[in-house]
């Protein structure tokens, strides 16, 4: 990935962008039973039906985000990874979408080969399809149902190919207990060896669904030249992947703040998704909530404590094709003892340095500031799997001025400074730097 200088005014993108016409309404199944959902081909044009009127998905993932916020921006479904999140069970789930006139894309937890399940055990292989079975049964009537998300990046750190069989099996099982919806299974990244599998192994799947990043802009020709020719839908996309960015010299990470986030969803958008008016059916983005994967903001378009950041701007804007009334602040710098996160900022413990953060906001509402100091996480997780979030090093603050901080080095080690600035009306810019103490 190219690198972006903190200072690039990353909102010249945004301004510059073409209105765009009003979404249609999202459109949901009769209140009494399920919806009717089809994939309808016209001249190479597909098309995803809902009770026989086009739907195109306007969604997000979303596991314990919030489902109402999603509704008043003008989104029309969200996709979950499992039927049972540990929070909430999969009928609340539904039952709070339609709710809110909104369609899911249920998630269904498929065993992965790189946490050590054996596709060679026929067994456990039948075990999985009959517990997936009952999880079907259970939901396959409810009006807010829309597609069937057969595991989830089955293919990341992955030998057996016997997995896609096993894929196949479940969506044929899935045909015969449930005729009113779609399956799909959603693929880290895109290759011509996965799409091949795909094609022989998984003939029964509906609609191939992808999940992309840094690399999103390139999906539609990979599609082409791949040689996938029916719909596809992407169900993960967003930040630039923690795994795509330029590093510091003792190998952190550097994640991009949340202004050059934003223009980047809208960049990506424009350019993987919107751009295929043929195959594509819509896409979700990644993540209409919080979670810790690497830092606590890296993919998450909201902050742990519910503020929105400027990429959900972008979804109203995407979802609208106008902006919202109140926008998010903007920002335009970030240093840490003079230097940005792309320099490799090293400190020497118990020396007091200056950080400094320059945000605006369009309306030129009043902002706050946030500092916090987290060690550098060492719960690294793959394909999303739970981390833990790093706890703050307190007790280092020693002056905080609007957008200045005077920070006192703590012991040896690698960290980061985060940064948080809010506007008043649930809306938050945010950016860090990682730095190494010596």
């Amino acid at each position: 990935m190219k690198r972006i200088p903190l200072f690039v005014l990353s909102l010249a993108l945004l301004a510059g962008c073409k209105e765009q016409p009003k979404a249609e309404p999202a459109a949901t199944a009769d209140a009494d039973g399920p919806a009717k959902v089809t994939v309808q081909e016209t001249d190479g044009k597909f098309t995803l039906q809902v009770n026989g009127e086009p739907f195109y998905i306007r969604g997000a993932g979303l596991e314990f985000g919030n489902v109402p916020a999603l509704a008043a921006h003008n989104g029309n479904s969200f996709r979950t990874w499992r039927t049972e999140n540990g929070q909430r069970t999969a009928q609340e789930v539904l039952d709070e979408a339609h709710a809110n006139g909104l369609m899911v894309t249920m998630g269904i937890e498929v065993a992965r080969e790189r946490h050590g399940f054996d596709y060679d055990d026929s067994t456990a292989v039948k075990a999985q399809l009959e517990d997936i079975r009952r999880q079907v049964v259970a939901l396959k009537d409810h009006p807010a149902l829309l597609i069937w998300g057969i595991g989830n990046e089955l293919n990341l750190h992955y030998t057996n190919p016997k997995v896609w069989d096993a894929v196949n099996e479940i969506s044929e099982m899935i045909h015969e207990e449930d005729p009113n919806h779609l399956t799909t299974t959603s693929l880290a990244g895109i290759s011509e060896r996965e799409i091949d599998f795909i094609k022989t192994r998984c003939p029964d799947l509906d609609i191939l669904a992808v999940q992309m990043y840094g690399d999103l802009p390139d999906l539609p020709r990979l599609v082409r030249e791949f040689g996938w020719e029916g719909p596809y839908m992407v169900t993960e996309w967003g930040a630039t992947g923690h795994w795509e960015v330029p590093k510091t010299s003792w190998g952190a990470p550097i994640e991009e703040h949340s202004s050059v986030k934003a223009a980047n969803y809208l960049k990506r958008y424009q350019g993987g998704i919107e751009s295929d008016s043929l195959q594509c059916l819509g896409s979700y983005v990644f993540l209409w909530g919080n979670k810790q994967e690497r830092t606590p903001t890296w993919y998450g378009i909201f902050l742990e404590d519910g503020q929105e950041t400027e990429s959900v701007d972008v979804m109203h804007y995407i979802w609208n094709g106008a902006w919202p009334e109140n926008r998010t602040p903007q920002i335009g710098a970030y240093t840490l003892d003079g230097k940005t996160a792309y320099e490799s900022v090293t400190l020497k413990s118990g020396v007091v340095y200056t950080a400094s953060a320059v945000v605006t906001d369009p309306e030129g509402d009043g902002l706050t500031y946030r500092w916090e100091v987290l060690p550098e996480s060492t719960d690294l997780g793959e394909g999303g799997d739970y981390e833990e979030r790093p706890h703050a090093v307190t007790g280092l603050f020693r002056k905080e001025a609007a957008g200045q901080l005077e920070l006192e080095a703590p012991s040896p080690g690698a960290y980061r400074l985060f940064v948080y600035a809010t506007d008043g009306n649930n809306h938050s810019a945010t950016a860090n730097i990682p730095f190494l103490v010596e």
